[in-house]
């Protein structure tokens, strides 16, 4: 494996009540060759506070996405406000402003989409809590691909719908709890 390569994409999608488990995990993301990407359906015109909420909570390096970035290991990456986040190859993001998916822009459908195209079995997709079924057909690709799917467990997510759904199309390998 070379230097900088990434041997696993790690990525969180979540909605409505996804923000404290997230919050919760963070201190214990651990270092290597991997890298993370927080998908969370949020208001573009609400300050950008996220970032700075992740970073108290984490010695890994938190960045929002900018069109084209390089993929990093060991750093986590935030989905911006009013784009759906892509990969473009096993190095490169890629932004983009088309057609909203299950009402949502950023859409974690097409996160986990794009990521099972890039990284394929090397993708790790974990949908939280949430109130649209935005996630579970991106983690079932995911789960085609050879990658590993998680779902929150219903029953302990805020907001139940969201892995519901997943569950529902057999999207998901593991629970959460």
């Amino acid at each position: 494996m070379a230097e900088n390569e990434i041997g696993r994409m790690i990525i969180f999608g979540g909605s409505a009540g996804s923000l404290d488990v997230l919050l919760k995990m963070l201190p214990h993301f651990p270092r290597g060759d991997v890298a993370y990407v927080v998908v969370l359906h949020r208001r573009a015109d609400v300050d950008h506070l996220l970032q700075a909420l992740f970073q108290k909570r984490t010695t890994l390096e938190v960045v929002e996405v900018e069109d084209k970035e390089v993929i990093d290991r060991n750093t986590i990456y935030l989905a911006p406000p009013g784009y759906h986040l892509l990969f473009e190859s096993r190095r490169e993001f890629a932004l983009d402003s088309s057609e909203k998916i299950h009402f949502s822009r950023p859409s974690i459908d097409a996160t986990f989409e794009s990521a099972s195209e890039v990284f394929a079995e090397k993708t790790i997709a974990i949908l939280l809590s949430g109130a649209n079924a935005d996630g579970a057909q991106g983690l079932l690709q995911v789960r085609r691909a050879g990658g590993i799917t998680i779902a929150q467990d219903p029953t302990d997510a805020e907001v139940s719908y969201m892995p519901e759904q997943a569950i529902a199309i057999n999207a998901q390998m593991h629970i959460l709890k």
